[in-house]
């Protein structure tokens, strides 16, 4: 499975990230998308490696205030969701 994860994450781009968070009602500004995006294909490895350790409210200041409360939501639902497969 992990290899299905980094091909798609070595194909996604920015579009994705902010495709995806319009789809759960969150608008990015230019900079959060940047931030989101270049996280994401800096870090899903270390993610997947070690997932219990990854605290979200250390990013907190690079989102206003509203998208990181929705980011937090979209994040709790899915590592609920898919915890048990990390």
């Amino acid at each position: 499975m992990y290899n299905i994860i980094e091909r798609y994450i070595k194909k996604m781009t920015r579009d994705d990230i902010n495709n995806f968070a319009i789809s759960k009602n969150i608008n990015l500004s230019e900079n959060e998308l940047d931030f989101t995006y270049n996280f994401v294909k800096k870090n899903y490895q270390d993610f997947f490696s070690n997932p219990k350790v990854f605290n979200i409210n250390r990013y907190k200041s690079n989102y206003s205030e509203e998208n990181f409360s929705k980011i937090s939501k979209v994040w709790n639902e899915y590592y609920k969701k898919f915890a048990n497969y990390l």
